[in-house]
């Protein structure tokens, strides 16, 4: 039977298994992106991450193509000789033809080759290959466009990459080319257009024009059929980026995206539909002792209440054991990330806090990078602060121990009104008076290059919310990444996850979302939105996914501040939550983990890529389409044991008597409900390959 496969895959279970493989002896992988072995957003975290699984797959037949950036390459890549003989020969071909190629090994999971193009070297051809393009495709590129500029000499050098490799072949190969975002999409339109033997696929993680029509703030998705695209592309001056964009679209053999909102918008903004939907993964690690992510979120709590003492010295009339932590993090886009609707929301859960009469305290951080000169002095002396009392606090200890210590050798009780003398009190006092401060707590950790036009800042002086001592709800915004070598909060962002209790991302614009599902794979709690990618993912696979710790807000639907308020009441009810139930939640959360591994989502590239071979090498690779009868996809019911939130508990109040605590004891089994879980969804499969005299590629339903 001819390959079937689905053209609109949207759940797990809409990939049938294979019953017999691909023979990908003599097919070869390349894989293009801009942020191949150079990080700017999250296309890095997906290639980096998704290597070590098409590795597997592909074994010594996959290469990555990107830029060749010196300052990564010192640190990321080991630089060798090309152990493909083809390979080798394309190299030192382009390498004489004026051209500078590189290649080396990822230092990442998996280690996969790459072939980094040094752009730059080649800018000598700009004008040139601009005049071509112009010639060939009626795309004129500006001077003053730099991105777009590097985007031409990419797209021209990795096209005459793929075409001196396909010509230095000794026999005609199968070449599968997959192409991500716009950056290196020109090179798909040029492999097309000379009509080099390649199967090409192209990946849009999010359209150019729908990232800046919702940082416009216009209605984007009630009016996703009514733009005049060229129009607005124009009036952006972006027209000629969007042309590059919708060209590699239409050329592709297979087009793809990221999730289902996102291929809706690329329908109507890109004028194709995907051909299948391929979700973002993550390499997930499972931990031997099953609650061991529990053991390091106390840990990294620790650190961040570490800082959160130095932040708040002198103004420290909150109980930390009473406190949660919130975060946003990502690009600074405050109304595409949501943190105008962030901001609002905290202002009225300060209101509801205070009026209940609420001992929790909510902290609530903002790690998104913007333009700074140096850190806070204050935020700096804080720290200081904090550090001078914990070494007098020691001294203190010693000398007292000490005291003990000669107390107790000649067999007496120490006096206790004598063990601390004079010095000492004077030393104390002294610390305590070094802790008084005439000024509330910053909000910002740095000094702001353009503080009076800052956004969050901004926003945050309009409501209000100053870290005053009334305040239940405190700010701090960290303009910079987080990094484990910062002298202020010295943690890598993976560690600051795990020490917070809550991520919160209320986007208006995600096509997936790397950070919630980044929070789920550590077992934190999330909020999302059904505008995003991973939003939609998880509503799809889950019948109540609040219950896993994944609160979904509708910002498709409901007006902003309709939003906004069932965000507040997300984050209120969440403030609610006793610590047990909190810990139930996170359980619940990880276990989520396996629906976000490449071992499942995997899948979706495969299929994209067997298609693409079906489709350029039909003479081989039979491909007959077909519609499903049913794609139901994994669904997580919801828990039945006790609930994690008291909003959806017989209980009230959070404040429930001990007895209760005992009957909840007994509803709930950890191991139960686990097992129950794991009923819904299939084990990880290991992608095999095996090596077959026959090319034909057969595939049938199970």
């Amino acid at each position: 039977m001819p390959l079937a496969r689905s053209l609109s895959v949207t759940s797990l279970s809409g990939l049938e298994e294979w019953d017999e493989e691909f023979d990908l002896e003599d097919a070869v992988l390349f894989e293009i992106a801009w942020e191949v072995a150079n990080k700017v957003g999250g296309i890095y975290t997906v290639i980096q991450t998704k290597a070590r699984l098409t590795a597997e797959e592909w074994g010594e037949n996959y290469f990555l193509v990107g830029p060749y950036v010196e300052s990564n390459v010192r640190t990321q890549v080991e630089l060798i000789e090309p152990t493909n003989p083809t390979l080798r020969r394309t190299i030192d071909k382009m390498n004489a033809s004026g051209c500078k190629v590189y290649f080396g090994r990822w230092l990442i999971e998996g280690s996969p080759y790459v072939v980094l193009i040094d752009v730059a070297f080649t800018a000598w051809s700009l004008d040139r290959w601009k005049a071509e393009l112009w010639d060939l495709c009626d795309i004129g590129v500006p001077w003053f466009d730099r991105e777009a500029n590097d985007a031409v000499l990419f797209g021209f050098l990795t096209a005459w990459l793929l075409g001196e490799f396909a010509a230095q072949s000794e026999e005609p190969p199968h070449i599968v080319a997959h192409f991500h975002e716009w950056l290196a999409g020109l090179g798909l339109v040029l492999c097309r257009h000379r009509q080099l033997p390649i199967a090409t696929i192209f990946t849009t993680h999010a359209t150019l024009l729908g990232r800046y029509l919702c940082a416009g703030n216009v209605d984007f998705y009630n009016n996703l059929a009514e733009f005049n695209v060229d129009k607005e592309a124009g009036d952006r001056q972006i027209y000629h980026r969007y042309c590059l964009e919708r060209a590699a679209a239409h050329c592709a053999h297979v087009f793809t995206t990221v999730s289902q909102i996102t291929a809706i918008e690329a329908e109507h903004l890109l004028k194709r539909k995907p051909d299948i939907v391929t979700p973002n993964g993550l390499n997930v690690k499972k931990f031997q002792a099953v609650h061991e992510f529990q053991n390091l979120h106390a840990q990294s709590k620790n650190r961040i209440q570490e800082f959160v003492r130095g932040h708040f010295y002198g103004n420290l009339d909150f109980n930390l054991d009473k406190c949660l932590f919130l975060f946003i993090a990502g690009r600074y886009e405050f109304s595409n990330k949501g943190a105008d609707i962030f901001l609002e929301a905290l202002a009225r859960l300060n209101y509801l806090l205070r009026v209940n009469h609420s001992d929790v305290t909510v902290i609530a951080f903002f790690i998104m990078p913007a333009r700074t000169n140096n850190f806070n002095v204050e935020t700096l002396k804080g720290q200081a602060v904090r550090k001078q009392l914990w070494d007098t606090a020691q001294t203190v200890k010693e000398r007292f121990g000490k005291k003990l210590y000669e107390s107790l050798l000649v067999g007496q009780l120490p006096d206790v009104s004598k063990i601390l003398d004079k010095e000492d009190f004077t030393i104390m006092k002294r610390a305590i008076f070094a802790t008084q401060r005439q000024c509330q707590p910053p909000i910002c950790t740095h000094n702001m290059l353009e503080d009076s036009s800052d956004p969050i800042l901004n926003c945050v002086r309009r409501i209000g919310l100053f870290n005053s001592s009334a305040d239940r709800v405190k700010i701090i915004f960290h303009p910079e990444f987080l990094s484990s070598t910062s002298p202020l909060l010295p943690m890598d962002y993976e560690e600051f996850v795990r020490g917070c209790h809550l991520g919160v991302f209320p986007s208006y614009y995600e096509p997936w979302g790397y950070t919630p599902a980044e929070c789920t794979v550590m077992g934190i709690p999330s909020v999302s939105t059904n505008l995003s990618g991973f939003g939609c993912f998880m509503e799809e696979h889950i019948a109540d996914p609040s219950a896993y710790g994944i609160y979904i807000l509708d910002r498709r639907y409901r007006g902003v501040d309709e939003s906004c308020n069932q965000l507040t009441s997300f984050l209120f009810q969440f403030c609610k939550q006793s610590r047990r139930q909190r810990i139930i939640q996170r359980n619940r959360t990880e276990r989520l983990s396996d629906l976000l591994d490449w071992r499942y989502l995997g899948r979706y590239y495969i299929a994209a890529r067997h298609m693409a071979l079906a489709k350029a090498f039909p003479e081989t690779y039979l491909y007959e389409p077909h519609d499903p009868t049913s794609t139901t996809g994994f669904r997580y019911p919801r828990p039945a044991s006790v609930p994690p939130s008291p909003a959806l508990s017989r209980h009230s109040s959070p404040h429930h008597s001990e007895a209760e605590d005992n009957e909840e004891d007994e509803r709930y089994d950890e191991d139960l409900e686990a097992e129950k879980d794991r009923v819904n969804i299939r084990q990880p499969h290991t992608l095999g390959f095996k090596n077959k005299t026959n090319n034909t590629v057969h595939a049938k339903p199970l």
